[in-house]
Parts: structure tokens; C-alpha cells; sequence
């Protein structure tokens, strides 16, 4: 997938393996550095088949897309080589997949709904906010609290609501929503490249990048980086409308009953001005249940 939206096999894998062989340089691959006039930035070719134990041909097919036929033990010396982390490993192995699978359909379609027992399962959660996406990042399913904490983004136009897109389409507002913008916006689009390289034909999310791409110049530069990213665990820092600052744990973990959609649970830690403030907003939560679920609250937009 290009920086457009278009399904490009071939120019995906080689501006993937190219931009991480660019960021390490020889001294920290412990190979010589001969001569001073370098032009690239970072490891050769060659220097990349050294260390993965390739010849500089076969690397070089590698490199023009012919991932297809790499072994396993390959794939591990490459990246190995290249120093992948574990999210960019996933992303290497599914674009060689894809690479094998040329002319064989691999798309899995996206979930658009959950069951009904996995929002049973969110209403129950009634202290901690929790919600449920799927791999292009439209929100599928809340409990009251994800929906009172979310209500920035769900006021904005569009159905299904879209974290990312609300992100680089509507940055005033996600400034004002995420205290870490700029992380934000980096994290959301390497973790939409890491799903574009597990599902590469889903229309709906080359329609989503294609959107983005015409419509941010941030994002373009964003998805033009090539990078993949987790989203597992960690904090996130939000500034709500009505009960200001928030300090948050979350976890994301996938629904076994549900490939490809993800739980996204918020939490704070007992006796914090975080767990005070999601108390407060429970309260004004209740307060705003005559509003329909499916839109936000007016005065939260």
C-alpha cells in the first residue's frame, strides 16, 4: 500500500526494508565504515547481506519485493539484521506472506459489529472506560464511561466514529483532546500500517489511508516513515471538556472470539486526581443518559 491508498506490494517492501537499513549505520552494526564519502545514509546493501547471511543478489530481490520465497530462518536473519522490533518483525513476515501469496486472496473481512455478549460484557464494566475497534481504528462498541470520555471524538461528524481519522482530519480538536498530540498522531499511523501489512486489500481501509493521505499532508509524511507500532499497554494523557486532565492506564488486548477487533480498557490507579475525576465523570455520564448513545453530547463537542 502506497502513500495514496493503492495496493503496491512490491514498493511497500522495498521503502520498508530500505527505511530500516537507512537508520543504522555501520558503527552500529560493528562493520568498518571505509571511506568518507557514503551515499546512503546508513547500511549499504551489501552490508545488510553480510549480516543477514545472504548473497547482495538475493538481498536485492528481497529488497524489489521478492520477499515470497524467503525461509523463515531468512526472514530471522533480516531482521536480525536490520534490528527489527517485535512490531516490525510481524510487519516483515506478514508483507513475505503476502509476497508468497501473489494471485491467492489472504483477505480476512474486518468486523463491523460486535455480539451482543461482548456489550453485555461493557456495561458491566461500569468504573473503568472500555471500548472495543477494529484494525482501522472505528469504534465499534462503549460502555457509558468510554462514551463520556470519548465524547470529543464522537462529536465530530462521521459514522463509524475513527480515532485516527479524528487525529489528522480534525487536529484542533484532538490537540485539545490529546495532551501528547504529536505522539498520538505518530502512534496512530504506524499502527494503521502494521494492520495495511496483515489486511492489505481491505478496501474500506485503503479507502480510510487514501482519505487521509489526500487530506493531511502530516499523515502523508506519517505513512511515508514506514513505521509499525504496537498498541498494547501504556499511559495515555487526555484533557476533557468537562472534568479536565487525565492521567491513564490502558490495556489493549484482542477479543479471542473476534480476530481482529481489540478491548481498549482505561483505568487509574485508587486515591490519584484521575481516579477522583473518572468518579466525577460517571456522574455527569448518568446525567447525560437521556442523550441517544450513537451521538455525542452536544455540549462535549
Amino acid at each position: 500500500m502506497d502513500c495514496v491508498g493503492t495496493p503496491d506490494l512490491n514498493a511497500e517492501i522495498r521503502e520498508f526494508l530500505s527505511t530500516r537499513r537507512a537508520r543504522i549505520t555501520p558503527e552500529q552494526a560493528g562493520l568498518p565504515a571505509y571511506g568518507g564519502n557514503r551515499r546512503v545514509t546508513g547500511l549499504r546493501r551489501e552490508e545488510v547481506a553480510m549480516l543477514a547471511g545472504v548473497s547482495v543478489d538475493y538481498y536485492v530481490r528481497m529488497e524489489r519485493g521478492g520477499l515470497g520465497g524467503a525461509s523463515e530462518s531468512v526472514l530471522d536473519a533480516l531482521a536480525d539484521a536490520l534490528r527489527l522490533d517485535e512490531a516490525e518483525r510481524t510487519h516483515l513476515y506478514a508483507l513475505a506472506e503476502e509476497s508468497g501469496a501473489r494471485g491467492r486472496s489472504r483477505h480476512r473481512p474486518a468486523p463491523t459489529a460486535v455480539r451482543p455478549a461482548v456489550q453485555q460484557m461493557l456495561d458491566a464494566m461500569t468504573d473503568a472506560p472500555a471500548w472495543v475497534r477494529n484494525g482501522r481504528h472505528d469504534i465499534l462498541a462503549m460502555n457509558q464511561l468510554a462514551r463520556a470520555l470519548y465524547s470529543p471524538v464522537l462529536a465530530v461528524p462521521g459514522r463509524p466514529a475513527n480515532t485516527t481519522r479524528f487525529v489528522y482530519l480534525h487536529p484542533d480538536e484532538a490537540r485539545d483532546f490529546f495532551v501528547d498530540y504529536d505522539r498520538i498522531a505518530a502512534d496512530a499511523a504506524a499502527m494503521l500500517h502494521l494492520e495495511a501489512g496483515r489486511n492489505p486489500h481491505d478496501k474500506a481501509l485503503i479507502a480510510l489511508v487514501g482519505e487521509l493521505s489526500t487530506r493531511s499532508e502530516t499523515f502523508r509524511q506519517r505513512w511515508a516513515s514506514h513505521d509499525v507500532k504496537f498498541h498494547r499497554s501504556g499511559q495515555k494523557r487526555l484533557r476533557h471538556p468537562v472534568v479536565g486532565q487525565l492521567d491513564l492506564d490502558f490495556e489493549s488486548m484482542e477479543l479471542s472470539s473476534a480476530p481482529g477487533l481489540q478491548l481498549n480498557v482505561y483505568t487509574a490507579a485508587a486515591g490519584t486526581p484521575t481516579a477522583d475525576a473518572l468518579k466525577l465523570l460517571a456522574s455527569w455520564a448518568a446525567s447525560q443518559e437521556q442523550l441517544p448513545t450513537e451521538t455525542a453530547p452536544a455540549s462535549a463537542g
